[in-house]
């Protein structure tokens, strides 16, 4: 096949990410931490707008782990996550010995339901197994319901870890998201927003918060003039090449934002008028969506042989990745012996749903064949 591959989801890159890397290796900071990461975090926190401290470390997962670290999450203790999100969200707990409850998502914005949240905490607390945390994601960069989640864990003193890893640039309410949890953390994967190659950070209200993040994240090296450590640590830090990545992209984060809103506004004119499928969006004015992915679900049509799987297939015939919505947590095999509250939601989206490429770096080329494949597909001119 000679046709170009077509991503699920791609960073574009500024060029600028080349001069900020030489800068690391001419002053030969090749290594964990330095001044490229000391800047990242500075125009991240600038970028976030709300008095936030970042601490800059080599994955969005180890950003979860920390502050389930930070909050005092140990061997036996339970924490809320929602189940239909990337694996990611949940593998932290397991690292702690902890048990993960997984809940249901509503149809609104396909993040973790309320209702079902409250009623999991009100049974796991008559167990005598009150959570010690919630773990929400703004899923396909979406955010959740945020007023109703977090007045449900107010009112039961429930600290929440904001998943933000697919919502950098997102809003609820003209604020940014990543700023409303007890912890906020950030993915900065080869597929994210912006990239740093790998990559992530852990946001906090309180500068002690992030001195204890970056003291876990590099091994929990005690003050001393020997290597001496009270603390189990972690080789977490971002390293000064991949940050020096991270300031390059910073510099189209705006556009990649915009970029991302458009590629789901094409997607919306395409499908307008093809019944059998429908594009995901959100419409009310609170919710500022960077739509990372552009997503649909399709109706089975056996007669006409319109499936998921099907369209999906077609793509490929012609070189372009798509792939299916996320299987929720508590049917993954790993993770199947867990609680779970909730009905079908999350197993139905994912039965029917298809991630589109929404990559920023879409050309018009791209997207003259996307379109090509989904009209020939559904039989549309």
């Amino acid at each position: 096949m000679d046709k170009k591959k077509i991503f699920l989801s791609l960073s574009d890159q500024s060029g600028f990410e080349q001069k900020y890397v030489q800068n690391a290796i001419d002053l030969n900071q090749i290594t964990s931490g330095g001044s490229n990461v000391d800047s990242f975090e500075k125009k991240l926190e600038n970028y976030l707008e709300n008095t936030v401290n970042v601490a800059a470390l080599n994955s969005g997962t180890s950003a979860i782990h920390l502050a389930l670290v930070l909050l005092g999450i140990k061997a036996g203790d339970e924490v809320i996550c929602q189940s239909f999100t990337f694996s990611a969200s949940a593998n932290p707990i397991l690292y702690q010995g902890a048990i993960p409850v997984f809940v249901d998502s509503e149809l609104e914005t396909w993040n973790i339901c309320p209702r079902n949240l409250e009623i999991a905490i009100v049974d796991r607390i008559s167990k005598g197994k009150k959570p010690k945390a919630i773990i929400a994601v703004h899923l396909y960069g979406t955010p959740y319901k945020i007023d109703e989640i977090h007045s449900i864990a107010d009112r039961y003193e429930i600290p929440i870890i904001e998943d933000s890893a697919e919502a950098l640039g997102s809003k609820y309410k003209g604020k940014k998201c990543g700023t409303f949890g007890t912890y906020g953390i950030f993915s900065f994967n080869g597929n994210k927003m912006i990239t740093t190659s790998s990559g992530g950070a852990l946001i906090t209200n309180s500068k002690h918060s992030k001195e204890k993040i970056i003291f876990y994240a590099t091994q929990s090296k005690d003050k001393a003039v020997h290597y001496q450590h009270s603390e189990i640590g972690y080789n977490y830090r971002m390293s000064n090449i991949c940050a020096g990545i991270g300031l390059g992209q910073m510099k189209i984060l705006d556009k990649n934002v915009a970029l991302r809103r458009e590629n789901h506004l094409f997607y919306r004119d395409i499908f307008q008028n093809i019944d059998s499928i429908s594009l995901f969006e959100i419409l009310s004015n609170d919710f500022f969506p960077n739509y990372w992915l552009s997503t649909v679900l399709i109706e089975a049509n056996v007669e006409n042989n319109i499936s998921k799987e099907n369209l999906r297939n077609a793509f490929e015939s012609e070189n372009i990745e798509c792939r299916p919505l996320w299987k929720p947590l508590h049917l993954q095999p790993v993770f199947e012996k867990y609680p779970f509250y909730g009905a079908k939601v999350a197993e139905e989206l994912f039965e029917k749903g298809l991630c589109l490429p929404s990559g920023s770096n879409l050309t018009i080329d791209d997207k003259y064949r996307i379109e090509k494949v989904i009209k020939t597909f559904f039989n549309k001119k």
